[in-house]
């Protein structure tokens, strides 16, 4: 399991490096990359769990290889969720910036001329 594990992550990293090198995409190439991307990470966090819920796997490591991967997991995901806030705020914007249109739109066809 581990090799293939390993061998697909390796698959990952380079499908990736594709999509960074990427020129001139557009805004569907973008969504299909960060799908890509984020199931890349879906995937990967799945495993984690798989192994931090395995004590026959976490003893094998040392304190100190688990201090450092809990900095690094640490840091990962604080600047992740930071991102996270900074992009569900700008969508939150944008759909009450689309509902007012719309509820604006709305009042305009509701008109009643005399």
């Amino acid at each position: 399991m581990s090799s293939e594990w390993i061998q697909s992550c390796q698959r990952i990293i380079e499908r990736i490096k594709d999509l960074e090198r990427a020129e001139d995409k557009d805004r569907l190439e973008y969504v299909r990359s960060i799908r890509f991307m984020l199931g890349a990470l879906q995937r990967s966090i799945l495993g984690w769990m798989q192994w931090i819920n395995n004590p026959d796997i976490m003893t094998r490591f040392t304190q100190e290889e688990l201090s450092e991967m809990n900095k690094k997991i640490a840091e990962f995901t604080r600047l992740f969720i930071e991102y996270d806030l900074e992009i569900t705020k700008k969508g939150a914007e944008k759909g009450l910036e689309a509902a007012r249109r719309a509820r604006r739109g709305a009042r305009e066809r509701h008109v009643i001329y005399i």
